[in-house]
């Protein structure tokens, strides 16, 4: 099998390494804007199946021809992206897997297109990441084990183990996708009808054992198609995991305008956008530097009547996995008499 990744960033870098050391895999095209990218993240794998491409995705015909040349694509873009790719794996009749980013409407964009994906016979895979991805079918899992379903809570949070101020965080994707899903409306059920509530919103403390308490907070994007798949719920709702503190600084920002796309400010007769400067400002701040490789193990723990199992995501050892933990999930099911807890650190 061949498969073609668009993006060679944060994610793209490890989806790459991951299907080069897949018997199943051939070869695996790594495609970005900047070659030079590209070809540092290939001789980092280190793998003959992987090779670098250059291909502008805002170019259709460009991005079409590298797409045709594989099985499957895997779209490690910036979530604007999505729709763009889709239309071309349907053009191209090539099976497409993105890794979400549920903002603005697009996935429900995205979904229109089934029957055009059906009548070219080509399988376009949504919001498959961590969250939205990962997350949200194992709610979908916890409730297929249930009678009945009220409430699904879910609760995600990347967060280094040995933070540094002044965020506490580092960033484990794009920092643009980041200030998107903190000001963009979250999506909810509460009392059983659809609605929007203000990201950032609605705090509420919960406690790990290894990081003691943090807080989490309502963002967009995480509840993904679940209100679709599960419209009789009477609760549903996806929060951010963070260190304590964290919301407050980043509720500062956005109240300053410093996260907006549409805020402009002339400054030495010069008109500039205050977030794109905030980005550049903050990439030496919330970069993972060598800590990226070490996000490997996602392990799940409860206790007592709840349910407890465990995945490991990597063949790395122990050791490797000390420096930074990801919190991959954690959601909370309820019934009139069974509640279902996972917790993935």
């Amino acid at each position: 099998m061949k498969i073609g990744v668009l993006g060679s960033g944060l994610m793209g870098k490890e989806a790459a390494r991951d299907l080069a050391e897949s018997e199943k895999v051939e070869a695996v095209g790594l495609a970005d804007i900047d070659f030079g990218r590209a070809e540092k993240v290939c001789q980092q794998i280190g793998s003959k199946k992987v090779k670098p491409y250059r291909v502008d995705a805002s170019n259709v015909k460009e991005l079409e021809s590298f797409m045709k040349n594989y099985d499957v694509i895997i779209n490690a873009l910036f979530y604007s992206f999505n729709e763009k790719v889709v239309n071309a794996a349907i053009n191209t009749g090539v099976h497409s897997v993105d890794l979400g980013g549920h903002i603005g409407h697009i996935t429900d964009k995205i979904l229109t297109k089934t029957e055009e994906a059906k009548a070219r016979n080509v399988t376009i895979i949504p919001d498959l990441g961590v969250a939205p991805g990962m997350i949200n079918i194992l709610a979908g899992y916890g409730a297929s084990k249930l009678e009945k379903v009220r409430s699904i809570k879910l609760y995600v949070g990347g967060i280094p183990a040995r933070p540094e101020p002044p965020l506490e965080y580092n960033h484990v994707f794009s920092m643009e996708g980041l200030f998107d899903h903190y000001t963009d409306p979250s999506l909810i059920i509460r009392n059983g009808k659809k609605m929007e509530v203000p990201s950032l919103s609605e705090v509420e403390t919960i406690y790990f054992d290894k990081f003691g308490p943090l807080e989490a907070f309502h963002t967009s994007g995480g509840t993904s198609t679940l209100s679709h798949s599960f419209p009789n719920l009477e609760t549903l709702e996806y929060k951010t995991i963070r260190y304590p503190g964290h919301r407050d600084k980043f509720q500062l920002l956005v109240d300053l305008n410093l996260t907006r796309k549409d805020y402009f400010v002339e400054v030495n007769g010069v008109k500039i956008c205050p977030r794109e400067v905030f980005l550049k400002v903050l990439e030496p701040i919330v970069d993972l530097k060598d800590k990226d490789d070490k996000i490997r193990s996602v392990v799940i723990t409860g206790n007592g009547k709840f349910f407890c199992t465990g995945m490991d995501l990597s063949t790395k050892s122990q050791d490797q996995i000390e420096e930074f933990t990801k919190i991959s999930s954690f959601y909370l099911l309820q019934s009139t008499d069974f509640q279902f807890f996972d917790q993935f650190k």
